[in-house]
């Protein structure tokens, strides 16, 4: 009898030590997989290139080291403004970079990243996580054979860096100055002249008189590049990135030869770095914006003429681009639409403690 029960307990035991190896063996048998990952921005801006640190760091956490991404910052396999072309191409499976770089290809590239006076911060990644908005651009990505993923959110940006004073619209006529995006054909059409710059490249054609006036993404980064030290006016707010996207391009060959636990485990990592970089740059800005103006910056807030002025001109241009392209015009009505709603929301409770909150520190202090 407790020979049987011996037995009986033996079979069960070796029962569930086969069930506990299986999963070592399929693991074993997943394939080493290794990405090179090109970014379009230098080392020294931590949060940017952090972002896809962490997002390397994690895929291989995830997958037992199996599927490794090595990260490459700005000029080390590419020019950082020819990472799409890079990753189209194949001469990397993936990169890091501001899509709206790219509106020369086509202006509905702006979208993955910002429009002027367009989405926040988590109207953004609302937009893009269940508002439809990444299903539209993987959509029109396709056409270009590569797909993408949020890999970080800047926040609001800052205006950026102006050696005179920005008093009225007609103060931008000649204005030479490097901005990303469509924001940039929005101040052509005041008369500006507007450069597409990495940001490497920022402090030398300020300080040269290259360029007259330089934005970039705000305090804990411009801090960094030195800007403060070639032109003295800190502008807000920059209307053209009420929030920015980074895009995760993936070479679609790539990405559909993934093994669907490591598709999964990039999917997660990007949603994990999205969210990291606005919290990194949210707890950077404030200091670094009280050294910026302890070293000299004078903030400057521009004016309501001005403000005007450019929402009239971006609001044109829409219409504009939407006669031009397409793939545009269909991405803007459905983003539009959802930034209207997304407006009326904010109206009614957001905006107004944040307003509340402001006043009530203002006066207290």
């Amino acid at each position: 009898m407790q020979r049987r029960r011996f037995l009986a307990a033996s079979t069960v035991v070796g029962a569930g030590t086969g069930a506990l190896s299986a999963p070592a063996i399929a693991q074993g048998a997943r394939p080493e997989i290794r990405w090179r990952l090109a970014s379009s921005y230098p080392k020294n801006l931590d949060t940017l290139v952090g972002a896809v640190d962490l997002l390397s760091k994690r895929v291989a956490e995830l997958t037992d080291n199996k599927f490794q991404i090595r990260v490459h910052t700005a000029g080390e396999i590419v020019p950082p403004l020819q990472v799409l072309d890079a990753v189209q191409q194949g001469t990397v499976e993936c990169g890091q970079t501001a899509s709206y770089f790219y509106i020369g290809k086509n202006p509905a590239f702006g979208f993955g990243t910002a429009l002027p006076f367009g989405l926040n911060t988590r109207q953004q990644n609302a937009w893009l996580t269940l508002g439809g908005g990444l299903e539209l651009l993987n959509d029109f990505y396709k056409g270009y054979g590569v797909m993408g993923l949020p890999v970080g959110n800047t926040g609001a940006q800052m205006a950026g860096w102006f050696r005179k004073e920005i008093k009225t619209p007609a103060d931008f006529k000649g204005l030479k100055i490097r901005i990303g995006g469509l924001g940039g054909s929005v101040l052509a059409r005041l008369g500006a002249v507007p450069q597409q710059l990495p940001g490497g490249d920022l402090y030398p054609a300020l300080e040269k008189g290259v360029i007259d006036a330089a934005e970039w993404v705000a305090p804990y980064d411009d801090e960094k590049l030195g800007l403060h030290k070639v032109a003295k006016y800190y502008y807000y707010p920059g209307w053209w990135e009420g929030s920015a996207t980074l895009m995760l391009y993936i070479n679609l060959k790539s990405w559909e030869a993934l093994p669907k636990d490591y598709q999964a485990a990039l999917q997660a990592a990007s949603v994990e770095a999205n969210q990291w970089m606005t919290a990194k740059y949210d707890v950077g800005n404030p200091a670094a914006l009280v050294r910026l103006v302890g070293a000299g910056a004078q903030l400057r807030g521009f004016s309501r003429p001005v403000m005007d002025a450019c929402f009239k001109a971006a609001e044109e241009l829409y219409v504009e681009l939407g006669e031009k392209s397409p793939e545009f015009k269909k991405i803007h009505a459905a983003w539009s639409k959802f930034r209207d709603e997304q407006i009326l929301w904010s109206r009614v409770c957001e905006n107004n403690f944040d307003a509340f909150m402001a006043q009530a520190k203002t006066k207290k202090g």
